[in-house]
């Protein structure tokens, strides 16, 4: 859907951005020139961007494998021989 008609630019485009690490509407207004015509879009652009963004947030949480290796603990009683 066209966020911006005066651009041309579309909410993929600013989903797009989100992903590659836009986090501001300033950023955007950058990137497209959104904005700086009759300025409607920018009130659906920032809703288009915080979705986006914490969207794209909630995908880079890594869950951690609670299991941990267990390393035997060192011999000290073994001699060591260096020749």
């Amino acid at each position: 859907m066209y966020v911006c008609l005066c651009k041309g630019v579309t909410d993929k485009d600013i989903e797009q951005a989100a992903e590659q690490g836009c986090r501001s509407l300033r950023e955007l207004k950058n990137n497209f020139g959104l904005g700086s015509q009759c300025g409607r879009c920018t009130g659906h652009a920032r809703e288009v961007l915080d979705a986006a963004t914490q969207s794209a947030a909630r995908s880079s949480v890594q869950y951690v494998n609670p299991v941990v290796e267990v390393q035997p603990p060192p011999n000290f009683d073994v001699e060591v021989c260096y020749t």
